[in-house]
């Protein structure tokens, strides 16, 4: 009971200023024949109509590591917690969970009537089978540093250990022993992290391509994946082994994938959608709409320098181009959202040991400044003997609000540093591998937390970090995450994370636009949708009148 009381404390302290997040919610009952999509209701049953986007990237919770997966992952699947109304985590597949004195031990009991979609039970040796493969460095999974924590994880997924060095444990079907290399209060809360979901074993194991088609794909969650029209929609029905079951009020949910703000609003518009973005052009003007929901998030909104492609390479020229950027002028004129500019990379909402908020406490370390980005431009060009800068190109993926701050960007760096820079559109589905190979010079970018902590923001870019994608290496950076990690003073840790991020910001491998909130349309028939600071979308208690 100690350590749940101080995780309750801890994330009721955590998040003072964000509400929520996600975006993608509700449906209108119609009395019309259910069509082959199940897009309609039949005899009143209650079908939600989300917009994905686009494609997710795997449904595979160890590579569907972005937003465009675990939205759908949260409510096919569960962990062995799963976050409440007050995002705080709860027992979900789990029904108990003990903590050893220390801390370091924590043994989960599996509800008795915990099942997959395929009726069978799930097991302890699921979810020991799932971590590992998680962890396991064939899988190069992305999340995979989120399983750190736990003793053995980090050796096996660095190619140093074996699978049965990593302190999961299976005692009988349903009891999994669970040890960390050192106390994590945050653990219940990293855990409902979709990366940390169970797999069914013998499904896997038959076949591995599992979660690639609907007919194939086995989960435990609220919901199951009914169908899957690649590229096109997928189809959730009501899944009837959940262990909860009777608590689900949505008979199914219909995911559109259309990549396109102004086509969703015209869909949400049309009836075809129960939920909507706004898109740029029409936020003052639907900004007191009765539909409207204004919810912050913990997340940023940021660009990626590849360090070792000029003129990126120089420091100096890399600052030069962050102090170009008005972020103020951004969000005033560009996004329009109502989203805080960013000038240091850790969101708001994370509160210190002293009752300070950590953005407040890190302060500004990156706002506009023409005239220093002027003089850092002529510095960094003379430090290398450049007497003309080495062509720039801005990459980001195809998304409208992508596009207008690229070209936004392209503005600025003109305007002020007298720079003309190419723009480069890729579709998402590429950007996203092309980017983790470094083939871009300057490309979008964006960090949702995976957890409620600030660790979580700037441990993306240590040494080889697969979320790092700069080819930026600093030992001092690394050594204050790490010691961060171990540290139990927690003021002595935030003076660590406080300092780290002010190396992150001084080096500039980066530099930051906005912080996220969501804002959306939302039919006025909705209610129950679940949405967390630090989570993801929750639909298990979604109901539509």
């Amino acid at each position: 009971m100690k350590k749940w009381l101080v995780l309750f404390l801890m994330a009721m302290f955590v998040f003072v200023l964000a509400a929520c997040t996600a975006s993608e919610d509700a449906g209108e009952e119609k009395d019309t024949d259910t069509t082959e999509e199940g897009t309609s209701n039949s005899g009143g049953e209650k079908i939600l109509r989300l917009n994905n986007g686009e494609e997710p990237t795997s449904f595979d919770p160890s590579i569907g590591f972005d937003s465009v997966s675990w939205t759908a992952l949260n409510n096919i699947m569960e962990g062995l917690t799963r976050l409440d109304e007050s995002s705080q985590p709860v027992e979900a597949t789990a029904e108990a969970v003990d903590i050893s004195e220390d801390g370091l031990t924590y043994t989960f009991t599996i509800r008795e009537d915990a099942n997959w979609s395929n009726g069978e039970p799930v097991t302890a040796g699921d979810f020991v089978f799932a971590w590992r493969h998680m962890l396991d460095p064939e899988t190069a999974s992305p999340a995979a540093f989120l399983g750190y924590f736990i003793k053995g994880a980090e050796s096996y997924n660095m190619g140093e250990g074996s699978a049965e060095d990593v302190a999961v444990v299976a005692e009988g079907d349903k009891t999994l022993v669970v040890t960390l290399t050192a106390p994590t209060e945050a653990f219940l809360n990293i855990i409902t992290n979709p990366s940390f979901f169970p797999i069914h074993e013998a499904t896997a194991t038959e076949n591995p391509e599992w979660h690639t088609e609907a007919e194939s794909f086995v989960g435990n969650g609220p919901f199951k994946l009914a169908s899957w029209s690649h590229d096109e929609e997928f189809v959730f029905e009501k899944n009837e082994e959940y262990w909860d079951a009777e608590n689900v009020k949505l008979d199914g949910v219909h995911w559109a994938m259309v990549n396109d703000e102004n086509t969703e609003y015209q869909m949400y518009e049309a009836g075809e959608l129960d939920v909507s973005d706004v898109p740029a052009e029409l936020s003052e003007q639907l900004m007191d709409s009765p539909d409207l929901t204004m919810l912050d998030q913990a997340g940023t909104y940021f660009y990626r320098y590849n360090v070792e492609a000029e003129p990126f390479t120089n420091k100096k020229v890399r600052q030069a181009f962050a102090y170009a950027v008005n972020q103020d002028d951004i969000v005033q004129y560009v996004t329009k959202n109502g989203e805080k500019p960013a000038y240091g990379f850790t969101s708001y909402g994370f509160e210190g040991p002293d009752g300070q908020d950590f953005r407040d406490a890190a302060g500004n370390l990156v706002k506009t400044d023409a005239e220093k980005a002027k003089q850092l431009l002529e510095e960094g060009m003379a430090e290398e003997g450049w007497e003309t800068l080495p062509p720039v190109t801005i990459t980001y993926s195809t998304n409208d609000t992508h596009q207008i701050i690229a070209e936004t960007l392209q503005d600025q760096f003109k305007q002020t540093l007298g720079v003309d820079v190419e723009l480069q559109n890729v579709e998402s589905s590429v950007f996203a591998a092309d980017q983790k190979e470094f083939k871009y010079q300057l490309s979008r970018s964006s960090f949702l937390h995976d957890y409620a902590d600030p660790v979580n923001a700037l441990e993306s870019f240590i040494t080889d970090s697969s979320m790092n994608r700069t080819q930026w290496s600093n030992a001092e950076f690394d050594k204050l995450i790490a010691d961060a990690k171990a540290e139990t003073d927690s003021a002595a840790r935030w003076e660590m994370l406080i300092e780290a991020e002010k190396i992150l910001m001084e080096e500039m491998p980066i530099f930051p636009i906005h912080f996220y909130n969501q804002v959306q349309l939302e039919k006025e028939n909705v209610e129950g949708i679940q949405r967390h600071p630090v989570g993801y979308m929750d639909l298990k208690y979604a109901d539509k009148k």
